[in-house]
C-alpha cells in the first residue's frame, strides 16, 4: 500500500510517520504516556481514514482505554504539524523546542523537568495523563521521560527504559541517547520548582467537520496567495527602481557626493585649448655662427644637445645640459615635423669666420691644415 512521506510528496507528511504506532500505553506507576505527533486535518487529507491521528483522534485512543489526558509536551522542533486552534479546549499545551539526533541540552532537560513538576503539583487531586511528542514519539520522548525517571523519581536507567519500551511498543532507537542514560551523569534539579513555561490551551471547542476543515484550508491558501503577491510585488518595485537608477547613471552616488566645486576632475593631456600656449623657444645656438647637425633615426628620436661652433677665444657661456621647453609642433605632438632646412652661411659670414681664424696663425700652411680638419669636423663629428 502506497504510504506518502515529507519525501515523496504527501503532502506535509513526517518521512516514516506512518511506520510507528499512534499511542503507547501508560507508563505503569506514573502519569507518562507517549504518542507520534498529531496532525491536523489539512495534513492528513491524503490519508485513509485508518491512517489519520491528530488531537481528536487521540482524545478518542485514550478514551478507550479510560485514560483522561490533561497536559501535551511538544518537543519537535517545528510548528507546522498543529497550532493551538487544532487542540481541543479541554487539554493544556507547552512548546518545549527539542533538536533531534542529540542529546537535550541540560536546560532543555530542566524545562521538562519544571514543566511535569508544575502540572503534577496542581493536578495532585486528579489522574490526568501528561502527553509527550516528538515526530516519532520514540527517542527525544523517550530520552526526556526516562531521563526525568532517573533524576527526579530515582529509578535504575535500565528499568527506565524498559518500562518506557514496553509502554510504546517500540524500542529507543539512538545509541547516544541510550549510552546517556545508561552511563552518564545524572542531571541536577536544582531549580525544578520554579515555574516559567506557562501552558496554553487549546482553542477548538468541537470536532471540526469536512466543512469547516475545507474552508480552513481554503483560508490558510488564500493567506499564502495573499502573501505571496506582496512578495511578488516587493520584488518586482525593486527591480523597476534599481532600473530607474541605472538608466540615471549621471545621477550616481559618485557624482552626488561631491559637488562641482569640490570635484577632482582633471583635464586630460590632450586638452591643449585649457592652456594657454607656450612662450617661444630660446634660440638652441649659443654663438652667432649656427650649426644644424644631421638627424638622427629619421627624426624618431630626440636630438641630443647641439654643439655650437667652436669659439676659439671662449666657451664659457656655453651648457650643453641646458633645459629648452618643448615646442608645441615637435616630434611628440600630433603631427610630426620635418628636419629643419640646413644652414648655408653667407659670404660675409666665411670672411667673419677666416678673419678671426687667421688672426691666432702666423703660419699660412699651418693655417689652411687647420682650416680643413675644422670645417670637417665640425660637420660630421659633432652631432
Amino acid at each position: 500500500m502506497y504510504r506518502p512521506g515529507k519525501r515523496s510528496g504527501g503532502g506535509g507528511i513526517p518521512d516514516r510517520w506512518l511506520d510507528y504506532k499512534a499511542v503507547g500505553k501508560r507508563l505503569e506507576g506514573t502519569r507518562f504516556i507517549a504518542f507520534k505527533v498529531p496532525l491536523k486535518r489539512a495534513l492528513t487529507r491524503c490519508l485513509s481514514a485508518a491512517d489519520v491521528f491528530g488531537p481528536w483522534e487521540l482524545l478518542d485512543a485514550l478514551s478507550t482505554d479510560n485514560e483522561e489526558l490533561g497536559l501535551i509536551v511538544d518537543l519537535t522542533f517545528t510548528t507546522r504539524y498543529y497550532q493551538l486552534q487544532d487542540l481541543p479546549a479541554s487539554l493544556l499545551f507547552v512548546k518545549i523546542f527539542t533538536a533531534g539526533h542529540e542529546v537535550p541540552r541540560d536546560n532543555t532537560i530542566l524545562s521538562f523537568k519544571r514543566v511535569v513538576r508544575r502540572f503534577l503539583r496542581e493536578n495532585a487531586d486528579n489522574d490526568k495523563l501528561i502527553g509527550v511528542h516528538c515526530t516519532h514519539g520514540l527517542n527525544r520522548t523517550g530520552y526526556l521521560i526516562c531521563r526525568y525517571l532517573i533524576d527526579v523519581d530515582g529509578m535504575d536507567p535500565k528499568q527506565a527504559v524498559d518500562l518506557f519500551n514496553s509502554s510504546r511498543g517500540h524500542d529507543i532507537e539512538r545509541k547516544n541517547y541510550l549510552d546517556d542514560l545508561q552511563h552518564g551523569p545524572k542531571r541536577s534539579n536544582e531549580g525544578i520548582e520554579e515555574s516559567k513555561e506557562e501552558p496554553q490551551r487549546g482553542c477548538s471547542a468541537e470536532r471540526p467537520s469536512s466543512e469547516s476543515v475545507d474552508s480552513a484550508d481554503r483560508e490558510d491558501r488564500r493567506v499564502r496567495e495573499d502573501r505571496r503577491v506582496r512578495e511578488d510585488r516587493r520584488v518586482r518595485e525593486d527591480r523597476e527602481d534599481r532600473r530607474e537608477r541605472r538608466a540615471h547613471g549621471s545621477d550616481s552616488w559618485y557624482h552626488r557626493s561631491l559637488s562641482p566645486r569640490a570635484s577632482n576632475h582633471r583635464p586630460h593631456h590632450h586638452d591643449h585649448h585649457h592652456y594657454p600656449p607656450p612662450p617661444p623657444p630660446p634660440p638652441l645656438y649659443g654663438g652667432d655662427l649656427l650649426y644644424d647637425p644631421p638627424r638622427r633615426n629619421g627624426g624618431l628620436l630626440p636630438e641630443p644637445p647641439s654643439m655650437p661652433p667652436l669659439h676659439l677665444h671662449t666657451r664659457a657661456h656655453f651648457h650643453p645640459y641646458q633645459w629648452t621647453a618643448p615646442h608645441l609642433d615637435g616630434q611628440w605632438g600630433s603631427h610630426s615635423r620635418a628636419p629643419p632646412p640646413r644652414y648655408t652661411r653667407t659670404e660675409q659670414e666665411e670672411e667673419e669666420l677666416g678673419r678671426r681664424l687667421r688672426s691666432h696663425w702666423t703660419d699660412e700652411d699651418e693655417w689652411a691644415s687647420h682650416r680643413h680638419r675644422h670645417t670637417h669636423s665640425m660637420r660630421y663629428d659633432h652631432y
